[in-house]
């Protein structure tokens, strides 16, 4: 009997979520009011299907202007197919990963950006687990509010839901944040700076440190809707680097505006940034034997001197594309418990299921009590920058780097001369026709000097294509 042909199954290209849910300008598509309604919804939906109970959903912002209009919007979508929203008000991305797994609801949505301008705002959703939902379940959402047919009979009468505040939130995450912490340390006395970058850690990053027993200096905690990420924060950590100098603090921690990256400053006012941690971090956590398999991930961007440092404490590095979530699922992959980017976001998964700024801030300064070292110190033995030059050169058309010839060729032949020395990354930005090349090797001005060969390669391509 000759076997029926299988129909193709149909790819539902995403037009909404990204890399890190859904993000533009608010109140313009599609960032609106009324898409945030339709999501809310379609969340709802998905999260309660099969349960016995009504959908519980973790709301959450930052501090920006149109976080009101939003989350009221989000709060209307979720009543309106008969779930419950549990609005936590401005709150740091990790904290609501935590409270949706802690008060067991079924689904957590943050509203926030992240570092982008206030103008801008952004939505994304976590699952019952505390971590951002697959690409698979994003699509279906995106085919719930396309067509909301699929949602059913609307809910009337006793089956409209409810939005009520969740007054605690701020004391749950705290008492979380603190039990991260070893109880046998104390940060009685010790002087830190942390900038809240306005926005969503503004009051728990301050109160988790006073409760520690630290002396704290908060800048960057006084919101006013249109300030986050302004001249401060992750950013701009020059704002924390000056402080720690003249308040003699052993640590400044820069939050970015949904404090879910940090950017240390030790003590004599030098940055110290994500790569660094990783490396002190994965070469303590690898001395103590609670490193998972003596790995670290990382994505392509994080410096070669992160590599070489975790080898000679005898682990190892794995790489990802840029993207903490790129990091995470290959952490969970892999069963590894330590992971981050250069810019700051630091995956502990033995305590959070995603970056968390103060978490990993609290890391930072148990190293330091248990060793007795400055920051400074530890930065410096745990990892020596390779030099590493970036150049992004914008051109007409996105091509696959493979058929650009004169750049193909030259990309081998740095390749080839730098050998284990250092690294050539060439690759296209995700959002624009911007082609970003980045050098790493032992003598600054000669990979500078190839950097901009490779950028000239790039553009004759582009007018002889």
């Amino acid at each position: 009997m000759k076997k029926r042909a299988e129909k193709p199954k149909t790819v539902h290209v995403r037009k909404l979520f990204g890399t890190d849910g859904i993000r533009g300008v608010a109140n313009e598509h599609p960032m609106t009011p009324e898409l945030a309604l339709q999501l809310g919804r379609a969340v709802a939906f998905v999260a309660g299907r099969g349960k016995s109970h009504v959908p519980r959903i973790v709301v959450g912002k930052d501090t920006r202007l149109s976080g009101y209009m939003l989350e009221q919007a989000i709060a209307s979508g979720i009543c309106a197919v008969g779930g419950r929203a549990m609005l936590c008000g401005p709150m740091p991305t990790p904290a609501i990963a935590h409270l949706t797994v802690s008060m067991r609801a079924d689904a957590g949505i943050v509203i926030s950006a992240s570092h982008n301008p206030y103008e801008d705002n952004g939505i994304k959703v976590f699952g019952s687990d505390g971590f951002k939902l697959p690409d698979e379940a994003e699509s279906e959402m995106e085919r719930l509010i396309e067509n909301d047919q699929l949602l059913g009979k609307r809910s009337t009468g006793p089956g409209i839901g409810r939005a009520e505040k969740l007054e605690d939130a701020a004391g749950r995450y705290i008492v979380f944040l603190k039990q991260t912490f070893p109880r046998d340390l104390s940060l009685d006395g010790v002087r830190v700076v942390v900038d809240a970058a306005h926005g969503a850690a503004y009051r728990v990053a301050p109160l988790v440190l006073q409760e520690l027993g630290a002396h704290v200096t908060a800048i960057g905690v006084k919101p006013n809707g249109v300030n986050i990420n302004k001249d401060s924060g992750a950013l701009h950590p020059e704002h924390v680097r000056d402080e720690v100098v003249k308040r003699g603090a052993v640590l400044g921690i820069a939050l970015d505006g949904d404090a879910d990256r940090v950017i240390a400053v030790d003590e004599k006012g030098q940055i110290v940034d994500g790569d660094q941690v990783m490396a002190m971090c994965g070469a303590s956590m690898a001395r103590g034997g609670t490193l998972e398999k003596k790995t670290v991930v990382a994505t392509v961007m994080s410096n070669l001197g992160l590599e070489h440092g975790l080898k000679r404490a005898g682990a190892r590095l794995v790489r990802t594309q840029v993207g903490d979530r790129y990091v995470v699922e290959a952490m969970r992959a892999g069963g590894y418990n330590l992971g981050g980017e250069q810019s700051g976001h630091l995956l502990f998964l033995d305590h959070a299921s995603t970056g968390d700024g103060m978490l990993g801030a609290l890391q930072i300064l148990a190293l330091m009590l248990r060793t007795g070292k400055p920051l400074s110190e530890l930065a410096a033995q745990a990892m020596q920058r390779v030099p590493q030059v970036l150049e992004n050169v914008v051109l007409p058309v996105r091509r696959p780097i493979e058929e650009m010839r004169r750049l193909a060729d030259l990309t081998a032949k740095v390749v080839k001369t730098l050998g284990a020395d250092g690294r050539v990354l060439v690759r296209w930005s995700g959002t624009e026709p911007k082609l970003r090349i980045m050098l790493e090797g032992p003598r600054e001005d000669r990979i500078r000097t190839w950097a901009l060969e490779l950028v000239e390669a790039a553009k004759l391509d582009a007018a002889n294509a």
